[in-house]
């Protein structure tokens, strides 16, 4: 280390005894982010984030159902799980459009091989030579909005794993990624190849990678609190600071700032057309009046939007000054405070969101690590993160 330290003159003496030598070391803070945390400095969140994506299981908000693309071998196990002797129709469900008839329809189903569709309970048997005729047939297919094409038609317990299998991955096929299996009871089991819940299809779901797990990173964060966990909201108690003030004395602050006599006159025209008397102070007013004043009502525009207005504006300097006079941070109502995308709460380890996880005191969250139950094959994934996170935690 000496070729970085300066030359220093040989002291006037010949021998010292009893003084340790010393170094002095700058220190320096290494956060770079007002977002970053405990977890993120000392790198337990990251290994909680390497941890979620490789573990993790992702859960339909709407049925708590857990969504992993199904395979023919999967369906295979839950068909197989049924009651022996439960008579399943297996099939994937009936597109239609209004630009396609009828006759179009069942005459495209013959050509795949295709003779037979489901409408809830009742099955139509498109052999018949009559069939193209709804009226014969019974039912207008191109109406239809729940049918299922018919690939098979089986017993559990009763049928080989081959034909099962086979009979799957054909519904798989011909429903573009989607089967579905008719219970004799009227009971739908629906299964998907894609990455989404069978029974709620419009719920969105992203893969879990880490970075869907960082409140650092766009892709990951909330978008309404950009990964704070908390967003700036106009405080009535800054904007009336002093409640015993008169609006003649100043109690609404913001349009006390001499350049907004316009706001001030169209403050008293509204009190005249209400008949208050601004004389009042501010906490003797009608919760009515007091309300209008801030949030604004038809015809007048309250001290909330009109510093909301300003926000347009915010790139300049003291627009920001004088804005951030009146704000106060609120809990995120979008993430709650979790600074998270929503699809990201949707995964869990454990029963647990990463962000249960980030919300755990040090020995709490240690505890869990140390305990973590997973089963065989996810806990050979994790083995080595959990040694990591457990060493990390330790030194806390």
């Amino acid at each position: 280390a000496k070729q970085f330290l300066d030359r220093v003159e040989k002291p006037a003496v010949d021998r010292i005894e009893g003084v340790a030598p010393s170094v002095a070391i700058e220190q320096k803070n290494p956060t770079k982010s007002s977002r970053s945390t405990v977890g993120t400095a000392t790198e337990v969140y990251d290994y909680l984030r390497l941890l979620w994506a490789r573990v993790g299981t992702t859960h339909c908000p709407s049925c708590d159902r857990v969504v992993r693309p199904d395979t023919p071998a999967s369906v295979a196990d839950a068909l197989e799980a049924l009651p022996p002797g439960t008579r399943i129709v297996l099939g994937f469900p009936l597109e239609t459009s209004a630009k396609v008839r009828h006759p179009t329809v069942v005459e495209n189903l013959r050509a795949l091989g295709f003779l037979r569709v489901q409408v809830g309970p009742t099955s139509f048997d498109l052999t018949a030579a009559d069939a193209t005729d709804p009226d014969a047939l019974g039912v207008d297919l191109a109406d239809v909005r729940d049918g299922l094409v018919v690939v098979d038609r089986l017993k559990a317990g009763a049928v080989e794993r081959d034909r099962l299998v086979d009979s799957i991955q054909t519904a798989f096929t011909e429903g573009e990624g989607e089967a579905v299996a008719w219970l004799a009871d009227g009971q739908v089991l629906r299964f998907t190849e894609r990455f989404r819940c069978p029974d709620h299809p419009t719920v969105t779901f992203l893969e879990p990678t880490p970075r869907l797990f960082s409140f650092n990173n766009p892709y990951g964060s909330c978008p309404r609190c950009t990964g704070f966990g908390a967003t700036l909201e106009y405080d009535p108690a800054l904007i009336v600071p002093n409640p015993t003030r008169s609006r003649a004395e100043g109690a609404v602050d913001p349009w006390e700032k001499p350049r907004y006599d316009k706001e001030r006159d169209r403050l008293r025209r509204f009190a005249r057309a209400q008949r208050v008397a601004l004389d009042m102070p501010w906490e003797r007013l009608t919760q009515r009046f007091r309300k209008a004043v801030l949030n604004g009502t038809d015809g007048f525009e309250g001290v909330i939007p009109f510093l909301q207005s300003r926000e347009s504006k915010r790139y300049k300097q003291y627009i920001r000054v004088f804005l951030r006079q009146y704000q106060t941070p609120k809990t995120c109502p979008a993430c709650k405070g979790t600074r998270l995308r929503p699809e990201a709460l949707r995964i869990r380890v454990a029963g647990w969101t990463i962000a249960d996880a980030a919300d755990r005191v040090v020995e709490e969250l240690a505890t869990w690590v140390r305990e973590l139950d997973l089963p065989p094959m996810a806990a050979a994934v994790a083995a080595t993160i959990q040694r990591e996170l457990e060493a990390r935690l330790s030194f806390l």
